[in-house]
This record gives structure tokens, C-alpha cells and sequence, in this order.
């Protein structure tokens, strides 16, 4: 049997070469700015803090979709939209209510969202698409919920918020104003953040002139892994494994465990923060505000010494992903959910981004280096 030796190539002979793309600048964007050594956001023109404080989630939507913020007209006719357009098409329902009820609920969102390309009229304008999807993710989340939980599938209101319409949706009572805020508030936080993995997936796949919902079943498919947006999941996991603990929980002693055991803390750390992520903040305050008031405040707790402990000892901050487990719990959300509702905000981000690919679209196509042999001759099967 021939043997050939692979030549080693080490990678650090190559500079050129960004592992994961860092620090390669490959679009101009109006949608969103990060300064990560000051912990800055902006979301095309206006500081993550002062949409926070003002915005609501259609408000954001209308910036990032057409980089101003919408006249009361404009806002409430995108209203009228979104409402109109919350139902599901029957066959995506059936789907829904007949999958595995333990299916994962992020590959039953990716599913029904790529469903939903065939019940859209061929003359629908990117925008239309955008804001179906924007009005049927919260829909398809709740709907697959309570289906798997054998619980009556609650029909979207025509009216409200899509904070409020998701929380009506998912628990089948009205929430309340503080319920709604604190909802709404989530997804103003999520709804875009630069050329982070999911968001480049929809720009490539747009790039290739492909449709709006192909390049959103990608970004979803993306934002599924736990690198990107199941972190909020594995945080409260890791918090509910502290619960286990019981009386002799120590989130101290725990985080200093896991560090020790060279085992990754998620929600710590961020590819370009290098300070405190500015969303976090704002999460950091709901998270201690809803811990107490729903007898959650262990949570809380647990998470400022954790906080505490990953920046003495590692000099690491948390990102967004680390308070709003908290968050989401504290308002009855399943752990599991968490990133279907990151997708449910982000949606706007990925569509505004397909509109700023698709009006000066180029192919992408990065290169990579080859590293293994050239020319080998040909070795006959019985020979090898």
C-alpha cells in the first residue's frame, strides 16, 4: 500500500489567512454600528440606550428597514400590516400541530418559515415578505409551543403589539402592561447587531440572488447553534443545574468548578465586545426588577456573583445572551424557546440586511487556502 506523508503547513506562516473571518471588512451597512472596545450599539443612526428607553419593536423594524424613524402614519399603517398578516397558512398549521411535540423548536421554526415561500403571491414585494415573516414567526414560536404542550392553539389577535399579541398567543390570557414592556424591550435589544454569523448567511444567500425566505431559513439555521443563538438557553440551563444544588448552591463555587474543569460559561464574552455589552445592561436591570417581583430573585442573585466572579477571575463581562435567560424565565418562558424569540427580533435585522445586499449585490466568494498534497499518482484500488 503507497503512503504519503501530508506536509505540515502551519497556518501561522500565512498572516493573510483570518480564522473566522476576523477583522475582514467585507460590506458597507447603514444598519447598525459597533464599538467594541467602548461597548457602543446604534441602530442605523440612534443609540441601542435611546431606543430602549422610546422605541417599540414595529418602531425599530421601520428604522432598520428604511434607516429613519416612521411618521404616526407610517407606524400605524405598518401596524395595520403585521396584523393583518399574523395567521398562518392552513398547511403550516397542520404541520405544526402533527410534528414530534419533542422536536427541537428551532428546526420547527426553520421548517415553517421556509414553508412559508409557498404561500406568498408571486408578486409580493421584499417588503411584503418581510413583514409576513416579521407577523408569522411569533405565530408559528406560540403556536408549536402549545401544540406540543396538547394545549388549544390560540389565534392571533387583529390587534396590538407583537409583544403583546406573542405573550396573548403563548399563555392564552391578555398580558399585563409590564409583561408587554418587558417583551417589547427584548426584542428592540436583539433585532440587529452587525455582520454577526446568521446575518452574513442571509447576506450570502441573497448575494446568489436567491429569494427572502430562503436567505431567513439560512439565518435561522445559523442562529440554531449554541455559539450564536442558543446561548441564552445553555445559560439558564447551567442556572437550573445550579437549582439543582438546592440549599447548598454556591454560584461562586460553581463557576470556579467549571473554570477549573476548562469548561465554557456561556453568556460571558463576546467576539467584539471586549467591555460590558450594552444591551446586557439594560437586560441587567429587567432581569432584577422581574426576579423579584415573580419570586425569581435567587436567579438574580446567582447571576451578579457569577458576573463577579467570571470578571475577577477571567477579567470577562457578560453579553446579551447572560440576563436575558433570567429574564425570559422570569415571565414563564421555556428555556427551550429562548432562541426562537431571538429569531423572532432578529428577523428584522436579516431582512434589512437582504434589502441593503440585494440594491448593491455582489457574489460572495471568499477563498481558502489549500493545505493538503498536489499531484498524487493515481494508486489502483486492489494496490492501495
Amino acid at each position: 500500500m503507497a503512503e504519503h506523508n501530508l506536509q505540515h503547513i502551519d497556518l501561522n506562516d500565512y498572516p493573510h489567512i483570518n480564522k473566522g473571518l476576523d477583522g475582514i471588512v467585507a460590506f458597507s451597512t447603514t444598519k447598525s454600528f459597533i464599538n467594541g472596545q467602548t461597548g457602543e450599539l446604534i441602530y442605523s443612526g440612534y443609540h441601542i440606550d435611546t431606543l430602549a428607553d422610546n422605541a417599540t419593536f414595529e418602531e425599530v423594524c421601520f428604522l432598520l428597514w428604511n434607516d429613519r424613524l416612521p411618521k404616526n402614519s407610517e407606524l400605524e399603517e405598518l401596524h395595520k400590516k403585521l396584523q393583518s398578516n399574523r395567521e398562518l397558512p392552513e398547511p403550516v398549521l397542520n404541520y405544526i400541530k402533527t410534528t414530534d411535540k419533542n422536536a427541537e423548536p428551532m428546526a420547527v421554526v426553520r421548517s415553517a418559515v421556509s414553508m412559508l415561500a409557498d404561500f406568498v403571491d408571486s408578486n409580493s414585494s421584499d417588503l411584503d415578505n418581510a413583514i409576513t415573516m416579521t407577523a408569522q414567526i411569533p405565530t408559528i414560536i406560540a403556536a408549536f409551543d402549545r401544540a406540543r404542550n396538547e394545549k388549544e392553539i390560540v389565534t392571533p389577535l387583529k390587534d396590538g403589539s407583537t409583544a403583546f399579541n406573542f405573550l396573548y398567543m403563548l399563555n392564552g390570557e391578555e398580558p399585563g402592561q409590564a409583561a408587554e414592556r418587558t417583551m417589547d424591550l427584548c426584542l428592540v435589544l436583539h433585532a440587529e447587531h452587525g455582520m454577526n454569523a446568521s446575518t452574513f448567511t442571509c447576506r450570502s444567500i441573497c448575494s446568489t440572488e436567491s429569494d427572502m425566505f430562503s436567505a431567513v431559513t439560512g439565518a435561522i439555521g445559523a442562529l440554531k447553534g449554541p455559539l450564536h443563538g442558543g446561548a441564552n438557553t445553555a445559560v439558564m440551563n447551567t442556572l437550573l443545574k445550579l437549582k439543582e444544588q438546592g440549599e447548598h448552591a454556591d454560584p461562586v463555587v460553581f463557576t470556579k468548578d467549571k473554570l477549573d474543569r476548562k469548561e465554557k460559561i456561556m453568556g460571558f464574552g463576546h467576539r467584539v465586545y471586549k467591555t460590558f455589552d450594552p444591551r446586557a445592561y439594560h437586560l441587567r436591570k429587567m432581569s432584577k426588577d422581574l426576579a423579584e417581583e415573580t419570586g425569581h430573585q435567587y436567579l438574580y442573585e446567582w447571576s451578579e456573583a457569577m458576573v463577579k466572579t467570571m470578571k475577577d477571575e477571567k477579567n470577562i463581562d457578560p453579553n446579551v445572551d447572560f440576563f436575558s435567560a433570567t429574564v425570559y424565565y422570569s415571565i414563564g418562558i421555556q428555556p427551550d424557546l429562548y432562541t426562537c424569540i431571538f429569531a423572532m427580533s432578529r428577523i428584522s435585522g436579516w431582512t434589512a440586511h437582504f434589502f441593503e445586499q440585494k440594491a448593491n449585490n455582489r457574489l460572495i466568494r471568499p477563498r481558502a487556502l489549500y493545505t493538503g498534497e498536489k499531484n498524487l499518482p493515481w494508486v489502483p484500488a486492489e494496490e492501495r
